[in-house]
C-alpha cells in the first residue's frame, strides 16, 4: 500500500515512511492512495477471526475489547482496558510495536513528539518508555486535564521520557508542533515523528474498533449470501476526530456504518455537520470531558479529503485558509456529503452529569464523561426497534473522579491509579509568553547531542 498527502503534493510513500512521520511535508495528513473494498462474504468470514495478541498482552480483559449490553439497546464498546485506561492504548501499543520492529531492523533512532489533550500523552509514554532507540517528548495543557491523566505522564522518570506542561490549551500546543514538523531538516536529523492520531499508523489500527463492533452487533453473521448487509450506527465522542476518520475509512471500504459525532461544548464538528460552519470558537471551553476539549479537530482533514473525492488541491486551499483565519464555510456540495455521512450533537456539562447519573441508576454501570457525551444521544434519541447501534466508550471513569463526584457517584479506584499519588514527578514548564517552539527545538537538539555522545539525555 502507498500513501499520499491530503493536500496533493506528496505521493508514493510506503508504510515505514508514514510511520516515522507526523504531518506530511506539504502540511497535509497521510492517507492510503487507494482504499481496498471488503466484499460482503469477506465481512461474514471475519466473524471467525481474532485480534493482534502480542502487542495487546497487557490488556486486563479477555479479548482486549468488551461490549456491555445494557437496558433498552444501550450497547457500549469498551475500548479502555489497557495500561492507561484509555482507548488510545489499543492503537498506541500496536504502533509502537511497528516502530520497534523497524528501529531494530535498521539500527536507527527516533524522537516522538506528541501534543496531548489528556490521554494520548500518557499512552504514548507508557508504550515507549525505556524503549531503546526512542525518546518521547510530550506536551500537555497544564490545569486542563485531570490529576490522573497528568500523573500518568509526569511520574515516568525514564531517561527517554521528556514531559512539558504548557500554560495553554491543546490547540495552542498544536501550533508549535506543526511548525517543528514542517522543518524537514529537523525531522530528518532527529527522526522526528508523531504518535498523535496525526500518525496514519494510529488510524489504521483504529479501523479495527469499527470492524469489531460491526461484526459483534450488526447481525451480519445471520445474513445469507445475496442478502443486503445490515447497517450499524456508531455513536462516537469526538475531539480530534481520529476515531471518526478511522470509521469513515471503514465505511469507504464497504462496511455499512452510519455515524453520530457527539461533542461537548467545543462544538466545531457539530456545527460543521449541521450548518457547514467549520470555524473555531474564540476560546477552547474547559469541560468535564477534557480529552475532547478541542477546537481544531485536525483529523477532519482526512474526512473532508475522502468526501471531496480525494481532491488534494481543494483540501489544501480550504485547510490553509482555516489555519490562517480559523474560519471555513464548507462548500455546499461538501457539506451535503458530510451531513449525509454523519449526524452530530453537542452536550454541555449538565447533560454529561445527567447522562452519567441516569446510566448508573438504570444499569449500575458507570461511564466516564466522554462516554457520557455519546450515551446522552441514547437518552435523547433512543434506537428504534430493529435498529443496531453502538456507543463508543473511550476511557475508564477512574481517570475522571471530579466528574464522577459531580454526578453524585463514587467508584473504587484501581490500585494502579491509587499508586500514582505516591510517585515522584518530573516535567518542564512552558510559560505563557515563552517561545514554545524554540524551547521544544532546544530539547530535541539536546536529545540528539546526547545520542551522539552515546548517553541518555538525563544522565548529562
Amino acid at each position: 500500500m502507498r500513501y499520499c498527502s491530503t493536500r496533493g503534493e506528496v505521493r508514493g510513500w510506503d508504510f515505514r515512511q508514514v510511520l516515522f512521520s507526523g504531518y506530511a511535508p506539504d502540511g497535509g495528513m497521510f492517507m492510503p492512495e487507494t482504499v481496498p473494498s471488503l466484499a460482503p462474504e469477506t465481512l461474514r468470514s471475519l466473524k471467525r477471526s481474532g485480534l493482534i495478541s502480542g502487542a495487546l498482552s497487557k490488556f486486563v480483559v479477555p479479548g482486549v475489547v468488551s461490549i456491555a449490553k445494557l437496558k433498552d439497546g444501550l450497547s457500549i464498546l469498551e475500548l479502555f482496558h489497557g495500561e492507561t485506561l484509555a482507548f488510545k492504548d489499543l492503537a498506541m501499543t500496536c504502533t509502537v510495536r511497528f516502530l520497534e520492529y523497524f528501529l531494530r531492523k535498521d539500527g536507527s533512532r527516533a524522537t516522538i513528539l506528541v501534543g496531548t489533550s489528556g490521554d494520548t500523552g500518557g499512552s504514548a509514554i507508557c508504550s515507549a518508555r525505556g524503549l531503546a532507540g526512542v525518546d518521547v517528548v510530550v506536551v500537555f495543557p497544564r490545569g486542563r486535564i485531570t490529576p490522573v491523566q497528568e500523573r500518568q505522564m509526569t511520574t515516568n522518570l525514564e531517561d527517554n521520557v521528556h514531559v512539558f506542561a504548557a500554560d495553554g490549551t491543546s490547540d495552542d500546543i498544536d501550533v508549535p508542533l506543526r511548525r517543528l514538523f514542517a522543518d524537514q531538516d529537523l525531522v530528518k536529523r532527529h527522526g522526528l515523528m508523531s504518535l498523535n492520531s496525526v500518525n496514519m499508523a494510529r488510524i489504521l489500527v483504529q479501523l479495527a474498533h469499527f470492524l469489531f463492533a460491526y461484526l459483534r452487533l450488526s447481525g451480519v453473521d445471520k445474513t445469507r449470501a445475496g442478502e443486503p448487509l445490515p447497517a450499524l450506527d456508531m455513536v462516537v465522542p469526538t475531539g480530534g476526530a481520529g476515531n471518526i476518520a478511522a470509521g469513515c475509512i471503514v465505511k469507504h471500504m464497504g462496511v455499512p456504518l452510519r455515524f453520530v459525532a457527539m461533542v461537548n461544548s467545543n462544538d466545531i464538528v457539530c456545527r460543521a455537520v449541521q450548518k457547514g460552519d467549520f470555524s473555531m470558537a474564540p476560546i477552547v471551553t474547559q469541560t468535564l470531558a477534557p480529552a475532547i476539549d478541542i477546537q481544531d479537530p485536525y483529523n477532519m482533514e482526512r474526512v473532508l479529503w475522502l468526501l471531496s473525492g480525494k481532491n488534494g488541491p481543494l483540501v489544501k486551499q480550504m485547510l490553509e485558509e482555516f489555519q490562517k483565519s480559523h474560519r471555513l464555510p464548507l462548500p455546499d456540495t461538501l457539506h451535503k456529503e458530510l451531513s449525509s455521512l454523519m449526524s452530530a450533537g453537542s452536550v454541555c456539562d449538565k447533560g454529561i452529569v445527567e447522562s452519567m447519573r441516569r446510566c448508573w441508576e438504570e444499569n449500575h454501570y458507570l461511564v466516564c464523561p466522554h462516554t457520557a457525551v455519546a450515551v446522552w444521544y441514547h437518552y435523547q434519541t433512543p434506537p428504534r426497534p430493529g435498529e443496531n447501534r453502538c456507543y463508543v466508550a473511550t476511557a475508564s471513569p477512574a481517570k475522571f473522579q471530579a466528574a464522577v463526584q459531580e454526578a453524585g457517584l463514587s467508584q473504587e479506584l484501581p490500585e494502579a491509579v491509587r499508586a500514582l499519588e505516591s510517585k515522584a514527578t518530573r516535567y518542564t514548564d512552558l510559560e505563557l509568553g515563552e517561545d514554545w517552539e524554540a524551547r521544544l527545538r532546544e530539547r530535541i537538539e539536546a536529545i540528539g547531542s546526547a545520542r551522539a555522545r552515546g548517553s541518555p539525555f538525563y544522565s548529562t
